[in-house]
């Protein structure tokens, strides 16, 4: 057998195709592991707290190489999540169905109602607890979304969509603590941070910033500052700005007077004591990820330049705001 340029075209899109596959797979699997993690706190103590048993009644798959493996998986990791004694699965939920009414049949193939599930559920559990929520589970191209609907309300108890890293989640959560920092400044509370700069190198800088977060994107710092080096018993005022497109990079400066400096100028001793009456410290902090630290630079115009590190709201400091 000779073959051809269009055999090893065939051959090498059957191979794209079946390495997409396993790459839905993947990404619907970890999905799927993540499912628990979501769900677990509500079911503990939120809003899917004593919500069973509960009854799946949709577990749908988005591709074809999905079709065998999905709906299974889907109840296993619901099954994980709120207990096996606790769930219940509803096959003819998801089938098409055929009603027999007044001589007539009725064939319907659009999504069930919550008075259907109802009527099935009763007619099959048998002597058990009616079910109190009911779950759809459906494939996406980045992983699942999940819906519960109480049955006896109506209302949507939990709905989100997962992907592996939890991406949505963690955009669903940034959105929801904006609205809620609009509604605290609203109310007229504040958002306090404490910044402890340590920079020993080359040059020294020392201080403290206890700083209130506001502006729109809640990007702007601004607040008092305490030092200890450069100048050494300083006191003054900070802004800093915040810029997430660089990893929240943060950008500020600090003005600080000398107290010794300025307690000699009262005392009529001339010049300057330790350090001189004012100094401006540009300061640049860059988070590092999942940590409470920063990597810091500052440069001052005493002349010094030092590289550090800044500890972040650190717990050691229960006076502070």
């Amino acid at each position: 057998m000779v073959l051809t340029a269009r055999h090893f075209l065939l051959v090498a899109f059957a191979l794209v195709l079946s390495t997409a596959a396993s790459a839905q797979r993947a990404a619907t699997t970890d999905a799927l592991e993540r499912l628990g993690e979501v769900l677990q706190p509500a079911i503990e103590d939120g809003s899917l707290q004593g919500i069973s048993p509960v009854i799946v009644v949709g577990a749908r798959p988005a591709f074809e190489a999905t079709q065998a493996w999905f709906p299974t998986a889907a109840v296993v990791a619901l099954a994980d999540a709120f207990g096996r004694a606790n769930l219940r699965a509803c096959e003819a939920c998801m089938q098409p169905r055929v009603n027999s009414q007044d001589g007539r049949l009725e064939y319907s193939s659009v999504a069930i109602s919550l008075e259907e599930i109802i009527a099935i559920d009763t007619n099959t559990r048998g002597a058990s607890a009616p079910a109190r929520a009911a779950v759809w589970v459906d494939e996406t191209d980045a992983g699942v979304a999940i819906r519960i609907v109480s049955l006896s309300t109506g209302q949507i108890l939990f709905a989100q969509n997962l992907d592996g890293a939890l991406r949505e989640v963690k955009r669903t959560a940034q959105t929801f603590n904006f609205a809620d920092d609009v509604q605290r400044r609203l109310r007229g509370e504040s958002l306090t941070h404490v910044f402890i700069d340590v920079a020993l190198f080359p040059g020294q800088h020392v201080s403290m910033d206890i700083v209130d977060q506001f502006g729109d994107r809640n990007l702007d710092m601004a607040g008092l500052t305490l030092s200890a080096f450069d100048p050494i018993v300083g006191i003054g005022g900070c802004y800093h700005r915040v810029i997430p497109e660089a990893w929240n990079l943060s950008i500020g400066g600090q003005l600080l007077a000398s107290i010794p400096t300025a307690a000699g100028n009262a005392f009529g001793i001339s010049g300057q004591v330790l350090d001189p009456l004012v100094t401006a410290v540009l300061v640049v902090r860059w988070p590092i990820p999942q940590t409470s630290y920063a990597v810091l630079g500052t440069a001052s115009t005493n002349g010094q330049f030092g590289l550090g590190i800044t500890l972040m709201n650190f717990s050691f400091l229960p006076v502070l705001p």
